[in-house]
């Protein structure tokens, strides 16, 4: 075991016999550590890196993003998948912070009563979410998750509009046109043989249709499945996986 040589226990020894000269030296170093990782951040454009294939969610993935956090869902399931092996090869790539560019609030955290569902999306099918929603052990026997049978009800579609200026506000990019193009591309989402669906990926590229629950109205449950479903699919991560594999 090594010993301190007497010349540096005399230098500590001065700032521990003077309470006030250590603090003024504890102040300083973390002062400086302060300013080594804050500072460089103000001569970046953003902290986020720009991923292609990432866009604003479609209006009704946003309702349906809405009763996710309405609902609490949240608090059991997160989404953020860490780099560590075991997470990796349960739910698949790690998360990246640009997927949730424009989640306000983001969904990352530690808690899991239940799975990670960052990589959710187009796992099952929008029957397997609808019936796994109305009743979680009909699909998964044994889960404790509650059953979620009162959303197949109709959708409020008419505060659509206001959730996507609101999010203008904060920095999501829709366009005058998406605003005023809403109520209808909610409605064109759910209706894969309509005329209007073209136009909604134009708008969002990437959105998927999806069959509605019921012909005759949009219901929470539709939105809710819509907004899991998109879950993890904007980005390409066979990309990310080829250029690992070529280092």
């Amino acid at each position: 075991m090594a010993i301190a040589q007497p010349g540096l226990w005399k230098r500590h020894e001065f700032f521990e016999k003077n309470s006030i000269l250590l603090l003024i030296g504890v102040l300083i170093v973390v002062a400086i550590g302060g300013l080594i990782e804050i500072v460089p951040l103000f001569y970046l454009k953003s902290t986020i890196e720009a991923v292609e294939g990432v866009r604003p969610y479609t209006p009704l993935e946003l309702a349906g993003r809405n009763i996710y956090i309405r609902e609490g869902c949240y608090l059991c399931h997160s989404q953020m998948i860490r780099p560590m092996r075991d997470e990796v090869e349960r739910y698949g790539h790690f998360s990246l912070a640009a997927e949730s560019l424009y989640d306000h609030p983001f969904q990352w955290g530690s808690k899991r009563t239940g799975p990670d569902l960052a990589r959710v999306g187009a796992k099952y099918s929008d029957e397997w979410h609808r019936e796994h929603l109305r009743d979680p052990r009909a699909v998964v026997p044994g889960s404790i998750m509650p059953a979620y049978a009162f959303l197949d009800r109709p959708l409020d579609a008419d505060a659509i509009v206001d959730d996507l200026i609101a999010n203008r506000q904060l920095g999501v990019p829709y366009s005058p046109e998406m605003i005023a193009w809403a109520q209808s591309d909610l409605r064109s989402q759910l209706d894969p043989d309509g005329a209007g669906g073209a136009d909604l990926q134009k708008r969002y590229p990437g959105a998927v249709l999806h069959l509605p629950g019921s012909r005759s109205q949009v219901t929470e449950l539709d939105a809710l499945v819509a907004y899991l479903q998109v879950l993890g699919t904007m980005v390409d991560f066979k990309i990310y996986d080829d250029k690992q594999n070529l280092r």
